[in-house]
């Protein structure tokens, strides 16, 4: 028996949850990494089986949890082989065969289902569903629960189980300079949210590394100015543990949803950053730097400005027209979005505070 519902999947009152994943170990987006984050035993189980090239297209991977109970499986359903491809119906009509003989074999008496191939791997979800229907339509004794394509719930409705990881000098780095940065805009605006968007994050931790601190974040030219992928990997292993809001990385990133910190991780890393006066001193000159700029459009303007001139090696002596040049040809957006004034604002401010060479 077949129930289309909404909600959250992870939710379900289900023996088993189908988790719909590539072939190459990433749970790095959407439902996979809403999985990863609920159950990492499972993660585990599953990056194994692909380093050692033991699950493939077609195939279905189901992790045990010996937990009495609802929820016991973990299912895991593969798309697409790498996951930057897009699915094939041909796979998902494969793997509904291993599906079905995985429900007998375990003997699942419901589970979920999310609509297999759809969003990221581009599937009509009319057709994934009648495929779905004609597999598991006549199935005796198993309910299944099928959640058609929907947003995502919200990042503080998603579970995280991972454990909480230990509060690392780059970590506190990150905590301090945000809590600096939400209490400075808090003062200048009482209305500002008490969170940082996922694109201020990004420029803060980029003007907090040009400012001399060691964080070996890889920054590169981005739509949105300098960005780094790596950063994601941080804000993805203390999301639950000492801020939330991350999320799936499915929300658009001009959602500029906030990131807030957990109750008590501000404080846990200004006891860490304490014996740390240098990285104190660095957060303190990038709110300063920041002021007046405190927004996802004044710190985009600030760190792009920054990354044109020194790409282009420009000096605190060169022409504004060269720098405004730089940026405006970044991209059609910057072109618009970046008035010449504000970019001689940016400019000002960056050769003030020595972040352009003289």
């Amino acid at each position: 028996m077949i129930e289309e519902t909404h909600g959250n999947l992870l939710d379900a009152d289900v023996d088993a949850l189908v988790n719909t994943v590539n072939t190459v170990g990433v749970m790095g987006k959407g439902v996979a990494l809403q999985f990863k984050q609920a159950f990492p035993d499972n993660f585990k189980s599953y990056k194994a089986a692909c380093d050692h090239k033991e699950f493939a297209l077609g195939d279905v991977l189901v992790h045990d949890s010996y937990r009495l109970g609802v929820q016991r499986f973990i299912i895991n359903f593969p798309t697409k082989g790498h996951w930057r491809s897009r699915s094939r119906l041909q796979d998902i009509e494969t793997g509904l065969k291993s599906l079905v003989a995985a429900i007998d074999d375990y003997q699942i008496t419901s589970i979920a289902i999310p609509a297999l191939g759809c969003g990221n791997g581009g599937l009509n979800w009319e057709e994934v569903r009648s495929l779905i229907y004609e597999s598991l339509g006549d199935l005796e004794g198993v309910r299944v629960l099928l959640y058609p394509p929907q947003g995502a719930p919200a990042p503080g409705a998603m579970r995280v189980r991972t454990k909480k990881p230990n509060m690392s000098h780059g970590r506190a780095a990150l905590l301090g300079l945000v809590g600096r940065y939400i209490e400075s805009r808090t003062f200048e605006d009482v209305d500002a949210p008490n969170g940082a968007s996922l694109l201020e994050i990004q420029k803060l931790m980029y003007l907090l590394q040009e400012s001399g601190e060691s964080l070996r974040l890889a920054y590169a030219k981005g739509r949105y100015g300098p960005y780094a992928e790596n950063l994601n990997h941080v804000l993805q292993a203390i999301e639950g543990h000492y801020l939330r809001g991350y999320g799936d990385r499915t929300a658009s990133v001009l959602a500029l949803d906030p990131l807030e910190l957990t109750s008590g991780s501000r404080d846990e890393a200004e006891r860490m950053l304490a014996s740390s006066p240098e990285t104190r001193k660095r957060c303190d000159f990038v709110i300063d730097v920041t002021e007046g700029f405190q927004s996802a459009y004044g710190l985009e303007l600030l760190a792009t400005v920054h990354w044109a001139a020194r790409s282009e090696g420009l000096s605190a002596s060169d022409d504004l027209k060269d720098v405004t040049k730089i940026v405006h040809e970044w991209s059609r957006r910057k072109k618009f979005l970046f008035t010449e004034k504000h970019i001689a604002s940016a400019w000002s401010r960056l050769v003030e505070s020595n972040l352009v060479d003289a």
